[in-house]
């Protein structure tokens, strides 16, 4: 079952709150200062607004600011003209809280003391006494600040559990890459101890073999020819065992499912193919690649599902394919991330292409080398 976001629970439970506190007065069940049919429409219109407001907010922030500033003088005015609709102004509570999202905290602190404003007016212009007046409004005042701080510690906790996955997400590919480093520096160890002392070895015994074959003596030739077979076989051997320490390398596949393996509020599904011919260097950049892709769709995309392809293209190239479900960015412009990515995949002579349109792609392509 897949988790639910903090913040889209607590979005999810606002408009059902929305909804329910302006249910009695949308049947009739209480009167309205304007034609119900105008406050039909401006209800309506709030809903609408505190909904884009935080389908914008992150990645259209002028729009978001515009949504909620709508919104704000709309729930004033759904308030202010219905004020015998009893828990009616529990609608400000909601856009109060909203205002954590969009706006800087003084503003959101400006948002309540208005909303409280206009619901003292409201209460009075609805016969309320003094008492009762007070009594009420510093009861939403204190409700409006609880779920503005409610509201900033749902943030305060995405944005450290956001953190926490891309540190996870960098020790994990620095270990991988550790990890290959250290393999590496002991396979070269060996392949040279292999070639100065054995290989060496061979060497001389093949050239003191081949000298002996041309001495006299038939029934020791036979031995010697054999002997020097041997020997030979041995130095292939060697060579072979020799060039097999140098080319191979950290499984591609262990290194990138070591990397993307049970990030928080993200699926990632990596999909490499069997002939793809990933070397030292390839498997290192590839590694350094997929983090920063991952890295990126937890800061920016707000992504659950993020899908990985590598695979050989028909010229012996490598590409690498990732898509995510997230909001894309057509106005893309890349950070450091991204620039550092892509300078990776140039160190190896290929290119990046980045698209927003439609969530957030990457195709990156390596020649064949």
């Amino acid at each position: 079952m897949p988790r639910i976001e903090p913040d889209v629970g607590a979005g999810v439970v606002m408009l059902m709150g929305c909804g329910a506190v302006g249910l009695p007065t949308v049947l009739g069940a209480s009167e309205t200062l304007v034609p119900r049919a105008l406050w039909l429409v401006t209800y309506a219109a709030l809903l609408a607004a505190v909904l884009a407001a935080a389908l914008y907010e992150g990645h259209r922030p002028r729009r978001a600011t515009a949504a909620y500033a709508l919104s704000v003088v709309l729930g004033w005015t759904v308030v202010a003209t219905a004020p015998g609709a009893g828990w009616l102004p529990i609608l400000l509570v909601f856009v109060a809280a909203v205002s954590a999202y969009i706006v800087p905290p003084w503003a959101g602190a400006a948002v309540i003391v208005l909303n409280s404003v206009v619901i003292a007016v409201t209460m009075a212009h609805a016969g309320g006494g003094t008492a009762d007046v007070t009594i009420g409004t510093l009861l939403y005042v204190l409700i409006q600040i609880a779920t503005l701080l409610s509201s900033f510690a749902i943030i305060r906790e995405q944005r450290m559990r956001r953190e926490l996955a891309e540190a996870h997400l960098e020790l994990r590919a620095a270990s991988v890459v550790l990890a290959d480093s250290a393999r590496a520096r002991e396979r070269l160890r060996i392949a040279r101890e292999l070639h100065d002392a054995i290989g060496h070895q061979l060497t001389v015994l093949a050239l003191e073999l081949e000298v002996a074959r041309h001495h006299d003596g038939p029934a020791a030739r036979e031995h010697v020819e054999r002997a020097n077979r041997v020997a030979r076989d041995l130095l292939d051997d060697v060579r072979e065992t020799v060039g097999r320490l140098r080319a191979d390398g950290l499984d591609l596949r262990e290194s990138l499912t070591a990397v993307v393996c049970d990030i928080p509020g993200l699926d990632v599904g990596v999909r490499i193919d069997d002939d793809v011919p990933a070397g030292e260097d390839l498997t290192a950049t590839l590694v350094r690649v997929v983090q920063e892709i991952v890295t990126n769709t937890i800061r920016h995309a707000d992504a659950t599902r993020l899908r990985i392809s590598i695979e050989t293209t028909s010229d012996g190239a490598v590409r690498l394919t990732s898509v995510d479900n997230g909001r894309g960015s057509p106005a893309l412009t890349p950070g450091n991330g991204l620039r550092g990515l892509t300078e990776r995949i140039n160190a190896l002579g290929g290119d990046v292409l980045l698209d927003g349109s439609d969530g957030f792609r990457v195709t990156a392509k390596v020649p064949a080398r």
